[in-house]
């Protein structure tokens, strides 16, 4: 039995200060992200797009259009805004950087508040130096979490280490495999563990260098090192970063390609960002 009170499980309710909470999160980022130059969109809650970038399409909710062509509700922000701007929009916009604020939702009934934005031929420092700017905004100064989405294609491409045992994070697993510079690249974490890079091969050498090198280029305090990493969604092809405060969440973004357009993007988590601002002022 449902009573009249109830709401779905994973659906979000905000009221009050909260309501209020995430009015000021939405508004602040938005003026800061038009004063650095992005123009707003707000793409369709409906997409026919959205399965072929998610590593399961479980986490999709279906419907069908008139024509009976099947869609999904908005699981992801990133790829739509990809697709409407350069096929759609086209020759009638000049702008290469655009940010959204709305919810994405997954199965079985699950939402999602965020705040993203997409640069078009963008850089890792870019959007990574305006995610810092957004989170300090609400006076957070969160871990940065940097990976390289290239290092474990390579391992698990070149290397034969199973791209199952790199998503779950099996470090036992990793360590067993017959490469004598396994544990060293395991056990990066510092910038410090970046210095000396002799020890890889060539390939590994050459995408933690990039790591190394954006590092430097962003210059946030706070930075750890995660190289064996693996993001779920499939247009992530190279550097990513994670923003964390305590056990939570509040950002990711990183470089992308979509359809052969190559893009840097990024996005808030709004619920996170709440909860975060709200126990920080409750202090």
């Amino acid at each position: 039995m449902v009573y009249e009170h109830e709401i779905p499980s994973g659906s979000k309710l905000y009221f009050g200060e909260s309501a209020k909470v995430k009015r000021e999160i939405e508004f602040v980022s938005a003026e800061l992200l038009d004063n650095l130059g992005f123009e707003e969109i707000v793409t369709p809650l409906f997409s026919y797009h959205q399965r072929e970038y998610f590593d399961s399409s479980k986490s999709l909710l279906r419907l069908n259009d008139a024509d009976n062509h099947e869609v999904t509700l908005r699981a992801d922000s990133t790829v739509d805004v990809v697709r409407i701007v350069t096929k759609r929009l086209g020759r009638s916009t000049e702008s290469k950087k655009w940010f959204y604020i709305q919810p994405i939702v997954t199965f079985p009934t699950k939402e999602k508040y965020q705040i993203g934005a997409e640069i078009l031929g963008g850089t890792f420092e870019e959007v990574a130096k305006s995610t810092t700017m957004l989170l300090k905004e609400m006076d957070a100064t969160p871990v940065m979490q940097i990976s390289n989405i290239a290092i474990p294609h390579l391992l698990n491409e070149k290397y034969g280490v199973s791209l199952d045992v790199l998503k779950s994070m099996h470090i036992e697993q990793i360590m067993g495999t017959d490469l004598p510079w396994i544990e060293k690249l395991v056990r990066i974490n510092t910038m410090e563990d970046l210095i000396d890079l002799s020890a890889f091969p060539e390939d590994i050498k050459v995408e933690l260098e990039k790591i190394k090198s954006v590092t430097q280029n962003v210059n946030y305090e706070k930075m750890v090192i995660s190289p064996l990493y693996y993001a779920q969604m499939r247009y992530y092809d190279s550097l990513l970063f994670r923003m964390f405060e305590g056990n939570s969440l509040l950002s990711m973004g990183g470089i992308y390609t979509i359809d052969g357009v190559e893009a840097a993007g990024f996005a808030l988590y709004t619920d996170e960002c709440i909860a975060y601002k709200m126990n920080n002022e409750a202090k």
